[in-house]
């Protein structure tokens, strides 16, 4: 700021170099004494005529305006864990394919990687044996009650084969749900299609965020191979302060950007507020989903967020009014008996008379008075008047920035 206030001082060096080229010695030496004059007080300052219009000064009022008030809040991108999944193969054995790499969409069911191991065949190879075992147990169990019906043959041996029997079909029953797991259908399993090579599939649809092993690496149950994020149900996590909690409500609308890359703005939509608080702090977390196109959202980014509350009738006055000088914020009212009358929105037409004459000569006064700022909403900021001001009196609406140099040029030369 301070490089931008130089350069409007430069200009008003500039323009009350040449205003005061155009005049006598006499008229010179008549403004320097009134100058002196109306500068005893460091919070005013004086434009002329011809300077309000070389920068485009315009004057207004205090107005009152329905703003929508806001609250600005930080938080993070969070996946809930039903949409995130670590894939595991169930049977250890050597990664022989990797299908995807980071970044790769996959579907629910897709085979991401396959893994080897010769003792996949074992498991097949006892559900085919167990398969014959019950054919040859089915034909005993149908000979002893014949036999038993013919009174040639033992009860128990009957009794015998059922139990035999039982016993097998249990263990193909087990067998099969082993195959099952490794993805193969027992059904297919014969003696010439024993398989060694099992595909390990991806238990949800999403985006693959890192893929863990490389071929040739020895897996097991508790060996991930990658992790896959769903970011449909993409939500964010607010953490607002407990006297803050009650302005907000479920479907409230969230503006949220990037902390790190805030060009792009992006909706959310909260949808449950917290009941506890986080740890040690007076923060609630508030849960928001994120609408619209999700590009770019990856889950743990720091957001900053601005959630919209309702509107209230605020006495406001255009952004570009205020103006910041060592923390505090001002705007510039006119101090002349005469400016509400003849100034009127900065467009009132020239009246010839003695006292426009005097105006002329004099310009008009302007008081800076310190202001506090609240809400900022379709180019107006609401203010709270630090200082009293008269209930219909004229301030700059535009070119605030301008006074402010002429006032700190003015200051610097009494200095």
């Amino acid at each position: 700021m301070k490089k931008f206030l130089i350069i409007a001082i430069i200009f008003f060096s500039i323009v009350s170099f040449v205003s005061c080229g155009s005049k006598d010695n006499a008229e010179t030496a008549k403004a320097e004494e009134k100058h002196e004059d109306e500068h005893e007080n460091p919070n005013t300052t004086t434009l002329t005529d011809e300077q309000m219009k070389s920068i485009g000064i315009e004057l207004g009022s205090i107005e009152e305006k329905q703003l929508t008030a806001s609250l600005k809040t930080n938080g993070l991108l969070k996946v809930p864990n039903q949409n995130k999944a670590s894939v595991n193969s169930i049977y250890s054995g050597v990664i022989k394919s990797l299908l995807v790499q980071p970044g790769n969409y996959v579907r629910k069911g897709q085979t991401i990687a396959t893994v080897a191991n010769p003792e996949f065949i074992q498991a097949q190879s006892q559900y085919l044996s167990v398969n014959a075992k019950i054919t040859f147990a089915e034909l005993e169990v149908k000979r002893q009650k014949e036999l038993n019906e013919g009174n040639a043959g033992a009860l128990k041996n009957l009794q015998s084969a059922e139990a035999e029997l039982r016993t097998l079909r249990t263990l193909k029953s087990t067998l099969a749900q082993q195959i099952q797991l490794m993805g193969v259908n027992p059904a297919t399993v014969s003696n010439g299609k024993l398989i060694s090579v099992l595909s390990i599939s991806s238990p949800i649809s999403g985006v693959v965020s890192d893929v863990m092993v490389k071929m040739g690496s020895y897996v097991d149950v508790s060996t991930a191979v990658a992790e896959i994020v769903d970011n449909s149900q993409l939500h964010l996590d607010l953490f607002v302060y407990e006297k803050d909690l009650p302005k907000l409500k479920n479907n409230q609308l969230i503006h949220f950007t990037l902390t790190n890359n805030p060009g792009k703005e992006y909706d959310a939509q909260i949808y449950s507020l917290g009941s506890s608080f986080e740890g040690e702090s007076k923060a609630v977390t508030v849960h928001a989903k994120v609408q619209g196109n999700k590009t770019g959202l990856i889950d743990g980014m720091n957001i900053t967020a601005v959630i919209s509350l309702e509107k209230a009738s605020v006495p406001a006055v255009p952004t570009d009014a205020i103006v910041t000088i060592a923390g505090q914020d001002y705007i510039f009212m006119i101090t002349d008996d005469h400016a509400e009358s003849e100034h009127q929105d900065g467009k009132d037409s020239i009246k010839h008379d003695i006292k426009e004459q005097h105006k002329e000569e004099k310009g008009l006064t302007f008081e800076k008075i310190p202001v506090a700022k609240g809400t900022t909403d379709v180019g107006y900021t609401e203010i709270t008047l630090l200082k009293e001001i008269p209930k219909n009196a004229k301030i700059v609406v535009k070119g605030a920035f301008f006074v402010l140099a002429k006032m700190t040029n003015t200051g610097e030369h009494e200095h």
